[in-house]
């Protein structure tokens, strides 16, 4: 039977619920939305609202071509516990409204954990798309919420074959598929598109490999006063320029500690477009961030990366050499000392994980409806 969502071969349609929350989901999204208006499945997206400034948010919606939400909470600037509750309240509202044959969530945001633990009540499967992940520091909220959605979900779409392993120890085996990473799809398709309409480089005088790229907003690096300093003035004293897109939220914690004076040092942007980050990523001598989403990216550009944790969920790069845990006050001696690899492995798939995603919840359907019907 074929629907107005499209042929099922088996079901009459499938309705997903999408729930996103932050920059790196949106990226994703962008991709796995096309596969699924390609597929003729009916998407419903839910904007949490967890990430509200419009240089975080609307911006990736507007280019790169998703669709409006159709339902926006609203809800953000709340601490976790506060945040996740009501998103919990408004999602199950939504989720007894729609009635989804599937709840798909990404990542590893208090908008993933909310989505997942609401669906799992109401019995709806949790698909998760970048399962499997784990940097095995708990005191990160991310890695709370990764573990708690993995063991709530029903479908785990593992980027690497090392997430697969990490399920695999803690027991979950069945519903697990390496699919690739949807961020190497991302990469791929927006490339070209980034390279053509961006003009980031013009506007801010900036040379190719002639530039450092530097990202900060996790709560380890901005929350203690000491150690912000501390960062802010290991960018300053590097050999190169430091173009420093700066997060709302280390904005206000710089403001908040008097700390606006070692900035002048810095190249100081706000929050860059996806295809903005694209085109100075693939055009920076390398990457300083905090960001698990943009050490992926670097690693997808073919740029070394320094991240200022003491671990990371991609261990992969680490394990490449392209990525390499350093504090900020060895910033300097780590740059100088650096010897790039000289391969590139294929880490994160051909770039078609969107398109097996689409594939695998079609077939999980079919098989759920038979087995029902």
């Amino acid at each position: 039977m074929v629907s107005r969502f499209g042929g099922l071969d088996g079901a009459d349609f499938m309705k997903i619920l999408t729930v996103l929350g932050a920059r790196p989901q949106f990226i994703k999204a962008s991709v796995v939305s096309h596969a699924f208006r390609i597929a003729g499945i009916q998407e419903i997206l839910v904007h949490t609202g967890q990430h509200f400034d419009t240089s975080m948010s609307d911006v990736f919606f507007r280019d790169l071509g998703i669709p409006d939400p159709d339902y926006h909470l609203g809800i953000h600037s709340l601490n976790h516990g506060a945040m996740t509750g009501r998103m919990m309240e408004s999602v199950e509202k939504l989720i007894l409204q729609e009635q989804p044959n599937y709840f798909l969530v990404y990542g590893d945001t208090n908008s993933t954990l909310a989505g997942a633990l609401v669906a799992a009540k109401l019995n709806i499967p949790v698909a998760h798309i970048e399962a499997g992940l784990r940097s095995y520091n708990r005191k990160m909220p991310e890695e709370i919420n990764r573990v708690v959605t993995d063991q709530l979900s029903t479908l785990l779409f593992a980027p690497t074959p090392l997430a697969v392993e990490c399920l695999t120890k803690e027991g979950i085996t069945q519903g697990v598929y390496m699919t690739g990473d949807v961020m190497m799809d991302a990469t791929l398709q927006y490339q070209t598109k980034a390279e053509e309409i961006s003009t980031i480089l013009t506007d801010h005088d900036l040379e190719p490999n002639q530039f450092y790229l530097a990202t900060i907003h996790r709560p380890s690096n901005t929350d203690d006063r000491l150690r912000l300093s501390s960062i802010l003035d290991a960018l300053s004293q590097l050999n190169l320029p430091v173009i420093f897109p700066l997060h709302p939220r280390t904005k206000k914690l710089v403001q908040n500690f008097g700390l606006e004076e070692k900035l002048k040092s810095l190249k100081v942007v706000p929050p860059a477009t996806y295809l903005d980050m694209l085109v100075l990523e693939k055009n920076a001598k390398l990457i300083i961030t905090d960001s698990g989403g943009i050490q992926k990216e670097a690693f997808l550009a073919r740029k070394p990366c320094f991240t200022l944790r003491t671990e990371t969920e991609w261990v992969e790069t680490l394990e490449s050499g392209w990525n390499t845990l350093v504090e900020p006050n060895h910033i300097q001696t780590t740059i100088q000392q650096f010897v790039q690899p000289k391969t590139w492995p294929s880490l994160y798939g051909d770039g078609q994980a969107s398109s097996t995603i689409v594939q695998i919840l079609t077939k999980e359907l079919k098989r759920t409806t038979k087995a029902t019907g």
